[in-house]
């Protein structure tokens, strides 16, 4: 069951990082639309930006709850 446990935390963390990375992405890509000018794609944009976070979030949440489990698993 650890190994399990590892293997999923593992996994949490690299969501983490890959929704962080295109956030990250997603932000550059606000700025240079938002100097060109182009409202539309700029608020576009945005949401991807809040709907990455929103999932960053969730994520981050789920690895805590996993080491938690973990750490609980562990002591018995």
């Amino acid at each position: 069951m650890q190994i399990i446990m590892i293997i999923a935390i593992v996994a949490l963390m690299g969501m983490v990082v890959v929704s962080l990375v295109r956030g990250i992405i997603a932000f550059l890509q606000t700025t240079k639309v938002d100097l060109e000018s182009n409202s539309d794609k700029v608020t576009e944009l945005q949401l991807k930006q809040n709907r990455l976070m929103a999932s960053r979030v969730k994520f981050q949440a789920l690895a805590i709850v996993a080491v938690a489990v973990l750490l609980l698993i562990s002591n018995r």
